[in-house]
């Protein structure tokens, strides 16, 4: 039995509208020339704190609003709306991703001075753990962390890190005891920019996600103090395999935005467009296969919302997490497949948001956790 929860439906829909307004004025009319310059402009995300956006879970008095899991998928799916994979995904490494290991694992020190930025959006966060050889198998990671007098020295590189060129703060994984065997002996580190030692390689240039900042980072010779360890010392792989369940969650929810926008834009598409005579609508196999989609996203909607009344129950849901991730990412691929096809010609052009919207769910099937990695979750738990 699910816990009782209090009921934040009317927070949730203030959430909602709060962030189609801010969409419809400050997204849309943009996002094309973020798509070009490869990253949101971070006044864009200042204005976002200042409504309140990033501190849903937070504090109230870091300025948060306490919520919990289910009003950040009702987030991650609006944001899916807006057709730039590149932006959503901006906010919500910064909110879901990253600065949750500040949140679960910060001291009181570190989290009076990172929480406020984090949360009015002037401090824009990135969490460091995928390597070239390390994605969804944490334990693998080879970057290193060494102590050294009263600090430690990072030596390593991370890869595909969302908001790695433009962020404020990064929460690094690293080994800190070389002897341990598999996911032992991890630890995570607080880095700020302009650390000596501490470099972005390179920007990543990507198949979708384009605005979207994506970075190669480096670490030679990365001296951090003492107190720049995120929880415990050797404890850290267990703080990125707690937070993988927000992330995947909120991933799962973005997809599902996605889909439905999607599905959306080909109403109206096959609605107006002729073909033979007549509107695209009135092909029988065009309203059917829509249809499906239409049940299916619904079906897998309501999979990652009943997940998230278990997340805000505080109750194990890491099955529950996995098959929304599976499911999500994969058939926000499908629909998409379905819906470009229903645009013809015109869903093949760049200035079609659908041919936009095929690139960027491409990776729903394998950021956060790929969808083999997390049905075999799924299936340890059967």
């Amino acid at each position: 039995m699910t816990a009782s929860l209090p009921d934040i439906s009317e927070e949730i829909e203030l959430l909602r509208a709060q962030v189609q307004r801010f969409v419809a004025e400050e997204v849309m009319p943009h996002g094309e020339q973020w798509e070009r310059d490869g990253f949101v402009p971070r006044d864009v995300l200042t204005r976002m704190g200042a409504l309140g956006l990033f501190g849903i879970r937070y504090p109230e008095k870091y300025g948060g609003a306490e919520l919990d899991a289910r009003a950040t998928v009702a987030f991650a799916e609006e944001l899916g709306r807006s057709t730039f994979g590149g932006f959503a995904i901006t906010c919500l490494v910064h909110t879901d991703m990253a600065s949750p290991h500040l949140a679960n694992a910060g001291s009181d020190e570190q989290q009076d001075r990172y929480m406020p930025g984090i949360v009015s959006g002037e401090t824009i966060a990135a969490v460091a753990v995928t390597e070239p050889g390390a994605g969804s198998d944490v334990a693998g990671i080879r970057t290193t962390a060494k102590r050294t007098g009263n600090g430690w020295v990072l030596n390593g590189s991370k890869m595909f890190i969302t908001n790695g060129r433009h962020a404020g703060v990064y929460f690094v994984a690293a080994k800190t005891d070389s002897q341990a065997r598999g996911s032992r002996g991890i630890s995570m580190f607080i880095v700020e920019p302009g650390t000596k030692g501490f470099s972005v390689s390179r920007s990543l240039d990507k198949m979708g996600w384009r605005s979207s900042d994506t970075a190669e980072l480096s670490f030679d010779d990365c001296w951090v103090p003492a107190d720049a360890m995120l929880g415990e010392e050797n404890r850290g792989f267990y703080a990125v395999m707690q937070n993988f369940q927000n992330e995947r969650l909120v991933l799962a929810a973005q997809a599902m935005g996605e889909a439905q926008k999607a599905i959306d834009l080909t109403l109206d598409y096959v609605r107006q467009r002729s073909a033979f005579g007549a509107p695209l609508w009135d092909k029988q196999a065009i309203r059917h296969r829509l249809a499906m989609a239409q049940a299916e996203v619904a079906a897998c909607r309501a999979l990652v919302f009943e997940t998230a009344q278990l997340d805000a129950a505080g109750e194990d849901c890491v099955k529950a997490v996995s098959m929304a991730k599976a499911l999500a990412g994969e058939l926000v691929n499908k629909v998409m497949y379905t819906c470009q096809q229903f645009h013809g010609g015109f869903g093949y052009m760049r200035e079609a948001a659908i041919e936009r919207m095929v690139r960027d769910a491409r990776v729903q099937a394998i950021g956060g956790g790929a969808s083999e990695v997390m049905l075999e979750e799924v299936a340890k738990r059967m």
